[in-house]
């Protein structure tokens, strides 16, 4: 019997996840009922009831029609103490006028446990702040879309004047503190929020704004198109965001959040826009959410060695579960902006489909002591058309040094304050088909090699069609077409039931390892 558990609950929504060993799809189609109406088929794992009443009691029922199987759960929405339209408050909701102003004050006068509703409409703005204990609710037709202009948009600087750091640190730019632009949401020490509905937030960005020349500083770096700093208990939830400046959502330094049954979308090449950054976050749910990006489709991050001096703050105890992700540089990526450590993070029932790499580590020289990555768990996952499923890569030639001997050498170094490592890795129950460019590749540092990789159960074959490319970006290294694994400096190494398929070359390259466990 399947199980049928409720993963969010707010005034006028309910999602659910309906446990299966498929990954993202399930294995049969359900009809739904709402309070025995039919509201059409369910063939995802997860996916969110709306349009409910608050307070209200639903009997939420999935049958199978072919089987006779029923699961029914009771479940009652969360109560709610007021209803703000934006356009009561002058929103247009023409794309044309700017309604900023109209819901930055809807937000402001609404009370805690309000709502904040979005009709059906183009609402054109700067920037929004969110403040603690509110639901901005985007209803279908609505989409909240970014004013062009870098000049109005506020800079948040990287630090304010302030006792402690932490509370100091307010703009960032890939893993430092930097002078960047709002966001388009943006949410500052802020608790209790949601964000949910059928509309669309984009972030209106092109290669004439945002994406032009996207490495050099413009006033201040690009802004995201959701950004929490120092956030807590925040769920995102059933919207489409697309088409963001940089990195989509960025969640920093925040804890208890849930990213559930999201759309994420931004063109291939469209630089920079990675899908989803925790970065020194702890307890993040990523749930039933589809990525389709111009970049990592969800990088965990811990900022870079500057910041980690100051506050070593890691990512800690993520689950990623039930996602698909599209033609990204990486399905689910560790750093490299790792400073802080990356831990106890869970990686289950995904689809990673034409992304450059699939499960992904990188990490360099110079990222400190405190970059450690450990306890790192994948299992059940489906990878179709993946260049490289697999990689660990402690040579990323990342930041101005990435290209300077000390990072590309593979002399065995001094091991002092700016070593990173990585622990224990675990790859259980994975079908790569149609791989490109490697089975797997993972190098780690000669100095302080990779502690454990354990794989078992690991299915790889290749597209006989496969072009030549790059596993991994480090220094040095030559293109591979269909290669096995290349399993370089790693301490203890198992592998159970590992089948690799149509390689052009030894299922397995081992170099340097000292323990093989049986």
């Amino acid at each position: 019997m399947e199980e049928l558990k409720v993963i969010s609950t707010t005034s006028t929504t309910i999602t659910f996840e309906l446990k299966s060993s498929k990954p993202y799809y399930l294995e049969k189609k359900y009809q739904l009922y709402v309070n025995s109406d039919y509201m059409g088929d369910v063939d995802r794992s997860v996916w969110t009831v709306k349009n409910l009443q608050p307070s209200g009691q639903y009997e939420i029922t999935l049958k199978n029609e072919e089987t006779g199987e029923r699961l029914t759960v009771f479940q009652q929405t969360k109560p709610e103490t007021a209803y703000i339209n934006v356009k009561d408050f002058g929103a247009v909701g023409d794309g044309k006028r700017l309604d900023t102003f109209s819901i930055q004050a809807a937000i402001m006068a609404c009370p805690d446990g309000g709502r904040v509703y979005f009709p059906e409409g183009v609402y054109l703005t700067y920037p929004i702040f969110l403040k603690s204990n509110i639901t901005i609710e985007l209803g279908k037709g609505a989409v909240l879309l970014g004013a062009k202009g870098r000049e109005m948009y506020p800079i948040l600087p990287g630090e304010i004047d302030s006792q402690e750091f932490k509370n100091g640190y307010l703009g960032s730019w890939e893993g430092e503190t930097n002078n960047m632009f709002a966001s388009l949401i943006t949410g500052i020490s802020v608790e209790n929020v949601n964000i949910i509905g059928d509309g669309i937030i984009d972030g209106n960005s092109s290669f004439d704004t945002w994406w032009q020349d996207a490495k050099v500083k413009r006033i201040a770096w690009r802004p995201r198109t959701v950004y929490l700093n120092k956030c807590k208990n925040v769920l995102i939830e059933g919207i489409t965001i697309k088409n963001s400046p940089s990195w989509t959502i960025h969640p920093l330094m925040s804890q208890n959040l849930k990213f559930v049954n999201l759309n994420i979308e931004n063109p291939k090449d469209a630089p920079n826009t990675d899908g989803l950054d925790p970065e020194s976050c702890k307890d993040v749910l990523i749930v039933g959410t589809r990525f389709s990006v111009g970049d990592d489709c969800i990088a965990i991050k811990s900022g870079k060695l500057s910041v980690s001096q100051k506050l070593p703050m890691p990512s800690e105890n993520l689950i990623i579960r039930n996602c698909l992700m599209e033609y990204g540089h990486g399905a689910v990526v560790i750093g490299s902006e790792m400073s802080g450590g990356v831990k106890n993070v869970h990686v289950e029932n995904c689809i990673f489909r034409k992304t450059d790499r699939g499960i992904r580590i990188k990490t360099r020289r110079g990222r400190g002591k405190t970059g450690v990555i450990d306890e790192i768990h994948a299992s059940n996952i489906r990878m179709e058309g993946v260049l490289t499923p697999f990689t660990i890569n402690s040579f990323y030639f990342c930041d101005a040094d990435g290209k300077t001997e000390y990072v590309w050498s593979k002399e065995k170094l001094p091991v002092d304050d700016r070593t990173p490592y990585v622990g224990n890795i675990y790859l259980k129950d994975i079908t790569c088909i149609d791989t490109q460019v490697a089975a797997g590749y993972m190098y780690g540092l000669p100095e302080r090699k990779i502690e454990r990789v354990d794989m078992e159960n690991i299915y790889v074959s290749f597209d006989l069609n496969a072009k030549p490319d790059y596993p991994e970006m480090l220094s040095f290294v030559e293109e591979m077409c269909r290669n096995g694994f290349y399993l370089n400096n790693i301490k203890n190494l198992r592998l159970k039931n590992v089948v690799v398929e149509g390689a052009l070359t030894e299922p397995f390259t081992k170099l340097n390892i000292d323990n093989e466990i049986q």
